[in-house]
């Protein structure tokens, strides 16, 4: 199998350590995932990237997956200024306003329960997908909601790595 190295990748591997970590601060805020990114590049392929992403995320103590969630801004409210939390929420940009009065709710609830934000890979999910979605889950286990939490970040991680290593060399992102 051969390797092709994008020009993003190839310039991800060629950072220096530190400009590494901010980037990856801004794909996952657990300094412990992106710790462990950092110490195996250089990588060949961004498959290679992802692979190392998963098994990083696997081993994620309760204390880091808090310190990742901590970086995400709830639901219907993404980050002023910030176009990876605006892309990424785009499902609910344009919902009623009682759709997000309810997902106000509905995130308030969960986290009094949970004590986290409700974290949902929303990518191309509409708002009414996200508001079932934290309806659902809203009666699990802290157990089996940690789960869940750690398989949407992982795939949250995936589309932000992927848009990361697709990026042209200088990482001018303009979507």
């Amino acid at each position: 199998m051969t390797s092709v190295q994008t020009p993003g990748l190839s310039r991800f591997n060629h950072l220096p350590e530190s400009a590494a970590q901010a980037e990856l601060h801004e794909v996952c805020a657990s300094s412990a995932w992106g710790s462990k990114l950092i110490a195996q590049r250089p990588y060949a392929s961004a498959e290679e990237l992802l692979l190392a992403s998963d098994a990083a995320l696997a081993e994620l103590t309760a204390e880091d997956l808090s310190e990742a969630m901590a970086g995400h801004p709830p639901i219907g409210r993404p980050k002023p200024g910030d176009p990876t939390s605006s892309r990424e929420q785009r499902g609910m940009a344009g919902a009623s306003e009682e759709l997000k009065a309810e997902m106000l709710e509905l995130n308030l609830a969960y986290q009094e329960k949970f004590g986290h934000v409700f974290l949902i890979c929303a990518t191309g999910a509409t708002g009414e997908q996200m508001r079932d979605a934290v309806r659902e889950r809203s009666g699990n286990s802290p157990e089996q909601e940690r789960e869940i939490v750690r398989a949407e970040l992982g795939k949250i991680n995936r589309i932000r790595l992927t848009r990361l290593v697709e990026s042209p060399a200088d990482s001018g992102e303009e979507n």
